[in-house]
């Protein structure tokens, strides 16, 4: 008989897509709610996205124990700030202790594929988007997952984000209105699901304005 090898790895993917697009006064942030490992669905109605505070949003794709782990500490961290400072902290303040979070980790990462939306201190919108090890930037749009390759094209097609080379620099935030954003959302995800099999079965929308934060779902393809 031949030997077989045995692997085993710490890490797995569990597929899924997340969007956030920043507008002039408000931020969208979506997420399927498939979970998936190889070509088997573990469960259809699994939200990827989690509040962290009043204006910070964070959608997740990887490895979801990772990421389970991962919000566990934010919250951790945000509850003993607000005891010290008395008060929440800013989407720009959370996106940078994201950063430093995943840097502390970055000899054994959080396989955790982030965006963070949410309105900054003078209520723009604001997307950071991050890789495994906390690289981050404060950007118009993102997206991160299994169907990003299938996304970020059509989003750049669509909003034509401008270079950050150009001087002087351009607000990092989209032309559309918050209807128009939320319709693109739904656009996209309808789009990747034909294609990418991790990416289906109920779309998650989360919307942070000056009015607080409100969410809405819309059905996707479930084979």
């Amino acid at each position: 008989m031949t030997k077989q090898q045995a692997n085993w790895s710490p890490y797995d993917n569990n597929g899924g897509s997340c969007v956030a697009i920043a507008g002039a006064d408000y931020c969208v942030i979506a997420a399927d709610t498939r979970m998936s490992t190889g070509y088997s669905i573990l469960t259809r109605d699994y939200s990827k996205i989690c509040r962290l505070a009043d204006k910070s949003v964070m959608a997740s794709s990887g490895f979801q124990a990772d990421v389970q782990a991962l919000q566990k500490h934010l919250n951790a961290k945000h509850l003993i700030y607000q005891h010290q400072h008395n008060k929440q902290m800013s989407c720009p303040a959370m996106a940078q202790l994201l950063s430093n979070t995943l840097y502390f980790k970055r000899f054994f990462p959080y396989y955790a594929f982030n965006v963070l939306g949410g309105l900054d201190s003078e209520g723009k919108g604001c997307v950071y988007t991050y890789d495994a090890v906390g690289s981050y930037e404060r950007v118009g749009y993102s997206a991160q997952g299994s169907g990003s390759t299938l996304i970020m094209p059509f989003l750049d097609n669509q909003l034509k984000s401008p270079s950050p080379l150009l001087l002087p620099a351009v607000d990092a935030v989209t032309p559309l209105s918050e209807a128009e954003a939320v319709d693109l959302v739904k656009t996209v995800f309808a789009s990747a699901t034909e294609r990418d099999i991790y990416t289906g079965d109920r779309l998650e929308i989360v919307v942070l304005n000056a009015d607080g934060i409100h969410r809405e779902h819309m059905e996707l393809r479930k084979d």
